[in-house]
């Protein structure tokens, strides 16, 4: 009675799971907070001060960039351009090494 037995195809095909799709998990969010909101716990708690109670973080957090000089414009890239401007860098850096080993 407690020998595993092999399900023939006719059972395996009765069960059908790949049409079955697991429910999505369900999480209550009551608020997302903002960087500015964000600054000012940090600031504000001491427990952001230190991390595992050992490294002190106030030097860290008295440096940090405030997020409107870390906001960037969206650029788009486009291949061509990117090569071409790196590969002439590269080239230009190239050739003053060499200028510069002649000298």
């Amino acid at each position: 009675a407690d020998i595993p037995v092999i399900p023939g195809l006719e059972e395996v095909q009765e069960e059908d799971l790949a049409m079955q799709v697991a429910a999505p998990p369900s999480v209550q969010v009551n608020r997302v907070l903002t960087y500015h909101a964000l600054d000012k716990d940090l600031m504000k708690y001491a427990a952001f001060q230190t991390l595992d109670g050992e490294v002190d973080l106030k030097l860290l957090t008295k440096v940090l960039a405030p997020e409107h000089e870390l906001r960037e414009d969206d650029v788009s890239w486009h291949w061509d351009h990117l090569f071409t401007d790196v590969s002439s860098e590269l080239v230009t850096d190239w050739d003053l090494g060499h200028s510069e080993k002649e000298d």
